[in-house]
């Protein structure tokens, strides 16, 4: 192409491009689903912030500092909002599992609410043995 040439798609008719819909995710229960599931990933890293503060608060010695942030009712908010999402959160990961790992015995394929039932019986198990340890009485 020389200077002063022409590009060569200069000219031609620009192709369709049909406007956007800000609320495609309200138009169906599967998108707002969706993302719904993608915004409480906002609460997981709250979750992440909040248990590193934590750490950081026991291993520098300012464990009643944090204590006192934790205890306001605006904290207690956001956390019992961050444990639902949270909870959420791993309930719709646990559900889409069978969509992604097929395990296969003697070539049968498992179906899915075996795959999904043991997902969230072992997410109950180790649930259950974490919250033993934390509220056992020493």
């Amino acid at each position: 192409m020389t200077p002063g040439e022409p590009h060569p798609g200069a000219g031609a008719p620009e192709a369709y491009r049909p406007p956007r819909d800000a609320l495609w995710f309200a138009r169906s229960r599967a998108c707002r689903l969706f993302v719904l599931r993608e915004l409480t990933s906002v609460f997981v890293a709250w979750t992440i912030v909040f248990l590193l503060m934590l750490v950081d608060a026991v291993m520098s010695g300012h464990l009643q500092d944090f204590a006192a942030l934790a205890a306001r009712p605006w904290m207690i908010a956001i956390n019992v909002v961050a444990l639902v999402a949270t909870a959420f959160h791993a309930v719709t990961f646990l559900n889409l599992a069978p969509k992604a790992t097929v395990v296969r015995l003697d070539g049968y394929r498992l179906p899915s609410w075996m795959i999904q039932g043991g997902n969230h019986s072992a997410w109950l198990v180790i649930s259950g043995l974490i919250a033993y340890f934390i509220l056992r009485k020493p």
